[in-house]
């Protein structure tokens, strides 16, 4: 079951891990890729015929905690159970999520569903990765270490970018169920390649002894995770909504005895661990909005995807795409919807559009009647959720050029420090919402469609900022937090990640209140630009931090 190494010099376990990584992440962007579609559309469809703003609550709630989990099942990796036990239960509970996924029906089970993955998600994320680090700390292996992340990357990407062709194959020819059971099945085929492997990759399950300066997990629970299901509970119950939503409001108010919680770290320091801890916390900031605007991928994205860009299949490309059936057919017959509850009922904008899926299929809702489709015909669209794919396409592309580049100017002793990778990154990130902010304003959205290239170019745009930034996170955090405080700063990595996502699905709930959708795009695009900026003057002594932290841990 273990394919041989593609090149010499990497060990087995590289490509185990590769393969079991490629089939979690296929499924892992296939949930992410169609659950917004699957919770908006029509209950006659097999969806669960919700409005805009709670589907984006749900959908942001979910991304958010999925990236909050991998601190807690790292740590009890880490610490008690190792790596390759945590992948074993964390996979298993993301494949039982994945097909509870499936059940149809408007019951319980799709929140009892998404906890399994969100959980499972916890204990498989972060222990793979490092496995694989473990693999690679040998001295003999030590130069291959950055290369053999840069192979495991790219398995990441494989499985992001085929899983939205199989989801709009099962979805439009079956059902919903038939495409998150897809997942399931993706995970359990990442499990059966991850047992075939054991051989390889054992002696990299090492749980390291816990060091007297290191957090026990209790003082963590105690200190960080109580106060903040208190917080959040308190969040949820109180009168009215803050954020939007009781779930929006619960979110926030738990974040504030972590962040608290965080402020107290810094403040105890001693004046060089404050240096480091406060240099983090700076970076942290800039990265929640570079997350936020990483997070519209799965909710406004979506929507933009959906409802504002002409997915009319060109006839010259009908031949190619249809027999693969990655195309929706939709015509102008009204569809007979029963109504499931008051808050599913149809809405109309500032505009008297309908905003719910009652009635006419939404994509005609700004499609000039003479691109309407003859009566008794359907109109051949390509499947949102293959959008989902334009991302890892361009990482694929456009990884070796910004590697190359950097190997260049590290040649030459130009290249950018970590720092100001963060800082071109959030301006590079605010450059892509700049163009969705021209897609919006190229012509009235309300009455048409707008070209595919804008998102395209949206997300070639956004992969450079990504690939200046997300890579280097990790290593940032280990290279400058403290040792005794390594594990809590990744955490504190991941916070932010879940908070920059958790804000983006704040965002898309209030998508139907924008009615200049400009605006919405413009949010995002001035705070990048504007923390970009503002961080480049404090590059150079933030790096002197780094520098200094990694000569001290030598």
């Amino acid at each position: 079951m273990v394919p041989n190494p593609v090149k010499k010099g990497h060990p087995r376990g590289l490509y185990v891990l590769f393969f079991t990584e490629m089939w979690e992440r296929f499924g892992y962007y296939l949930m992410v890729g169609i659950l917004f579609l699957y919770l908006h559309d029509t209950v006659s469809h097999g969806g669960r015929g919700m409005d805009t703003a709670l589907a984006a609550d749900i959908v942001g709630t979910y991304v958010a905690l999925i990236y909050l989990t991998p601190f807690i099942g790292g740590l009890i990796a880490d610490r008690y159970i190792g790596y390759r036990k945590a992948i074993y239960f964390g996979g298993t509970l993301m494949a039982i999520g994945y097909f509870l996924m499936s059940i149809p029906g408007t019951g319980p089970s799709l929140y009892v569903a998404l906890g399994f993955v969100i959980v499972g998600n916890g204990f498989f994320k972060p222990n793979i990765s490092t496995l694989l680090g473990n693999m690679y700390n040998v001295e003999e292996l030590k130069p291959k270490k950055d290369v053999a992340y840069n192979i495991f990357y790219m398995g990441i990407n494989i499985g992001a970018f085929i899983c939205n062709f199989v989801a709009a194959y099962l979805r439009n020819n079956y059902s919903w169920g038939w495409a998150f059971s897809a997942a399931g099945f993706g995970m359990l085929l990442g499990l059966i390649f991850f047992s075939s492997g054991q051989k390889h990759i054992r002696k990299a399950d090492i749980i390291k002894p816990m060091q007297k300066e290191d957090m026990p997990i209790s003082k963590i629970v105690s200190y960080v995770f109580l106060p903040a299901i208190v917080a959040g509970i308190i969040g949820w119950y109180i009168p009215g909504n803050l954020m939007g939503s009781d779930s929006n409001d619960a979110f926030v108010f738990a974040c504030i005895p972590i962040i608290i919680f965080y402020f107290s770290i810094w403040l105890r320091s001693n004046p060089f661990d404050r240096r480091r801890v406060g240099t983090l916390f700076t970076l942290f900031g800039v990265a929640i909005i570079f997350w936020n605007i990483y997070g519209q991928n799965a909710t406004s994205l979506t929507i933009w995807a959906d409802s504002y860009t002409d997915r009319k299949m060109p006839q010259s490309l009908e031949k190619v795409v249809q027999p693969f059936h990655f195309m929706q057919m939709v015509n102008t017959q009204p569809k007979d919807v029963p109504v499931m509850d008051e808050q599913f009922r149809a809405k109309t904008d500032a505009h008297d559009r309908v905003i719910t899926h009652q009635g006419l299929d939404p994509y005609f809702q700004n499609l000039p009647k003479d691109k309407w489709p003859p009566e008794g015909q359907d109109l051949k669209l390509l499947s949102t959720e293959i959008y989902q794919s334009i991302n890892p396409f361009w990482i694929v592309v456009l990884t070796p050029f910004i590697v190359g580049l950097f190997g260049f100017l590290r040649a030459r002793g130009k290249e950018p420090s970590t720092p100001s990778k963060f800082a071109w990154g959030t301006i590079i990130a605010g450059l892509s919402s700049l163009i969705m902010v021209a897609a919006c304003l190229s012509t009235n959205v309300y009455q048409n469609k707008v070209s595919s290239w804008w998102i395209f170019s949206s997300y070639g745009i956004f992969t450079i900022s990504e690939l200046f930034m997300s890579p280097v996170g990790l290593s940032l955090v280990s290279k400058v937090a403290p040792r005794r405080l390594t594990a809590l700063m990744m955490g504190g990595w991941f916070i932010t990640t879940s908070l920059g996502t958790k804000i983006s699905g704040i965002m898309a709930g209030f998508w139907d209140y924008f009615d200049n959708k400009a605006l919405f795009f413009s949010i995002s695009a001035i705070a990048a630009l504007v923390a970009g900026i503002l961080l480049f003057p404090l590059t150079k002594r933030l790096n002197k931090v780094v520098v200094e932290a990694t000569a001290s841990e030598d």
